[in-house]
């Protein structure tokens, strides 16, 4: 066979490069070009590329595709656009672009990032966060935005952020706390760490704040915000001091309300806290009522004669409730000095309620503002915050009552049947006294054969007495429910008594039944 022969141009000398010569030898070979070389003005090993302080004001296009981190901080670039760069990154997880002075980004410019996890954008001049500014990046969990202008964050703007764990906004303008980040259905599902400190708000969402803390591991800092010390705040943060909340302790010089790191020193006049606080030591109570019926819970720590209108809140396992957002035709309601009732309790009631009220005092150690709350066989939670219900747990409760029942009969069956027991057969004549010898006395428990005989009981012979469970039960209208008692000491009377403990009314006496 023949062979095809192309040849190459001649070039002259002068015009002539490795980098020419070894592209068209590849060619010439039947190879196809090598991937992107690292940039002169970069650093690259391996996988990673860093082109940190190389005064660029433009992204290079060349940049190879295959980093996995790439550093294009302390540089001159004001815009990030769509076509970066001429490839796709599929495995780049880190990119830091801090340090700039990026005021735009353009729609789609993450769409060469699809496996990012990292994105570093610090210190640069954003001012307003669009909706479509971080599309693509479904996978991202650490996001730096701090030391920027943010003052707006508009609706829609992490909504593709579904894997987000991490986002820091400290040092900005906002001046509303970003409630969107929790509360539409898309967005970030685990979202555990925001920084919102350094920034300008006023106002907190008391209410929300509460519920959100409750929930998260990593907390929510607002240090070095200007905000308004009131009743409300006091009573947020007076509970995080309690619940030891690691943004508070670990920068408590940062919030209003003479706050440091061991206590509350309150500042504005509450109803309830300081001079109006009880001195009694917190403990943790437990309540105990049947479904349909009506509890108050008093508010532990809070002196019963408080006058004047209370900020309080109350941490129940399916909400969060404020006094001054009260619906008195409602389910729960929290009366003027604190108390919350609980009107027609449900199963779902069962759980952990907190009482977070303006106290002003420091808390010792082992004190506790969680008051348990047990309607029918349901279980309490222990943890603290806002406890949610599972059907394991029912599931478990049920099964524990059931397998109880079978023992306890068992044990019956076993104490009435296999007790040795003499009887007289013959009396009264005739086989009938035969026939209503052991057999039909079977029920009775015969503690010596001569008291048979006799006719006599003794205080000492046995007893089998059933006992109704005992319940902590009121009246229709709602008032304060006894505490149950701790499981430590409040063990259930068994079905099985001794006769000198006798309840209620004995057996029949054997002669009679006879």
């Amino acid at each position: 066979g023949s062979s095809l022969f192309f040849p190459l141009p001649c070039l002259p000398c002068s015009r002539r490069s490795p980098a020419a010569a070894a592209l068209l030898l590849s060619l010439c070979l039947g190879f196809p070009p090598s991937s992107a070389a690292c940039p002169p003005f970069c650093l690259c090993a391996s996988d990673i590329i860093s082109c940190s302080g190389r005064n660029l004001s433009t992204l290079p296009l060349d940049l190879p595709g295959y980093a996995t981190r790439l550093d294009l901080s302390h540089n001159g670039l004001t815009t990030l656009p769509a076509d970066w760069n001429a490839q796709p990154f599929s495995r780049l997880a880190t990119l830091i672009l801090s340090w700039n002075s990026i005021s735009q980004i353009e729609p789609d410019a993450f769409a060469l990032t699809p496996h990012l996890l990292h994105l570093d954008l610090s210190s640069n001049r954003l001012e307003i966060l669009n909706a479509s500014i971080f599309r693509g990046l479904e996978e991202l969990q650490v996001l730096l935005l701090f030391g920027n202008q943010i003052a707006q964050i508009n609706p829609g703007a992490i909504s593709e952020l579904h894997s987000l764990q991490r986002l820091y906004l400290s040092g900005n303008r906002l001046t509303d706390f970003p409630l969107e980040l929790y509360r539409g259905p898309a967005g970030p599902r685990n979202l555990t760490f925001l920084d919102l400190s350094s920034n300008r708000l006023l106002q907190l969402p008391v209410q929300s704040l509460l519920a959100l803390s409750a929930q998260q591991q990593g907390g929510i800092y607002l240090q070095g915000n200007p905000l308004v010390c009131n009743c409300a705040l006091l009573a947020m943060l007076d509970y995080w001091v309690w619940k030891q909340y690691r943004p508070l302790v670990d920068f408590g010089a940062g919030y209003p309300c003479g706050l440091s790191g061991d206590g509350v020193g309150s500042q504005p006049d509450c109803p309830g806290s300081q001079q109006e606080v009880s001195s009694t030591f917190l403990e943790a109570g437990t309540y105990r009522v049947e479904p349909g019926e009506c509890l108050r819970l008093e508010c532990p720590g809070l002196a019963p004669s408080t006058q004047g209108k209370l900020e309080v809140f109350w941490v129940t396992p399916r909400a969060v409730l404020h006094s001054s957002a009260n619906d008195t035709s409602g389910h729960f309601l929290i009366l003027p000095n604190g108390t919350l009732e609980i009107r027609g309790a449900l199963l779902e009631d069962s759980g952990v309620y907190l009482c977070v009220a303006a106290r002003g005092r420091r808390y010792h150690p082992g004190e506790s503002l969680e008051v348990s709350v047990s309607v029918g066989n349901s279980t309490v939670a222990s943890a603290g915050g806002l406890a949610h219900g599972s059907g394991a747990e029912h599931f478990n409760t049920a099964f524990t009552t059931l397998a109880s029942c079978v023992v306890s009969i068992v044990l019956v069956l076993l104490y009435l049947y296999l007790t040795p027991c003499r009887c007289r057969e013959g009396r009264g004549g005739g086989g009938g006294g035969a026939a209503r010898g052991c057999g039909g006395r079977a029920i009775l428990l015969c503690s010596d054969p001569r008291e048979v005989d006799s006719g006599e009981r003794r205080s000492n012979g046995k007893r089998v007495a059933f006992l109704e469970p005992q319940a902590v039960r009121d009246s229709d209208e709602c008032g304060p429910k006894t505490q149950a008692m701790n499981s430590a000491h409040g063990a259930t009377e068994g079905i099985l008594k001794n006769g000198s403990r006798t309840v209620g009314q004995t057996l029949t006496d054997a002669a009679h039944m006879a």
